[in-house]
């Protein structure tokens, strides 16, 4: 189960504020609860995947970040693939997924887990899924650092979730803003404005 993001001690290896282009965000999430948070899904799919050895698709280019923080600490066997979906532009969800990197390897009778960044309204997720069934996966499951359950826009079933997260645009950690701030090691949250 998700948990929710909660403020943290502080301390001297962050910045409190960024401003990317024309947005300024606050620090919403340091690297220790990052970090902890990963922990505890990779000992979840430790355990799961104990005796398999299950394909990891991560989704780039936001999940290359966590997908390599991910594998270092998971015990079992694996492989990681990478596939290249964008549905979003600027700061807002389009709602259409393209795919712009596909699968290049045979999933027939395997164990896949997808790693994303961030499960927002969910649609890409349910646009890759029936893709990667349709090649005869035996297992299909979700590994993603956060999550926006208000935003939730499909019925996804999210097996191994980080943190959850309320619906604000956040970078750092990977994420970003038109292709910039992936290389904070903290999580920005944007600065609304009145």
């Amino acid at each position: 189960m998700c948990k929710f993001a909660e403020d943290s001690k502080m301390n001297q290896h962050y910045t409190a504020m960024i401003r990317i282009k024309d947005l300024d965000f606050e620090i919403s999430i340091r690297q220790d609860e990052i970090s902890s948070s990963i922990a505890n899904i990779a000992e979840k799919m430790n355990q799961d995947y104990e005796d398999k050895c299950p394909l990891l698709l991560a989704i780039l280019n936001g999940s290359f970040i966590f997908a390599a923080d991910l594998v270092r600490r998971l015990t079992f066997e694996h492989e990681i693939q990478f596939v290249k979906l964008a549905s979003y532009q600027g700061t807002e969800s389009t709602g259409k997924v393209k795919e712009l990197i596909g699968l290049n390897v045979d999933i027939a009778d395997r164990d896949v887990i997808i790693v994303e960044d961030i499960v927002d309204t969910g649609k890409t997720m349910a646009n890759l899924l029936p893709q990667i069934k349709d090649k005869g996966a035996r297992s299909v499951e979700i590994a993603t650092l956060l999550m926006k359950p208000e935003k939730l826009a499909v019925d996804l079933d999210v097996k191994y979730c980080a943190i959850e997260i309320p619906n604000d645009f956040i970078v750092g950690y990977g994420l970003d803003y038109d292709g910039l701030g992936r290389q904070y090691p903290d999580i920005y949250t944007v600065v609304k404005k009145d």
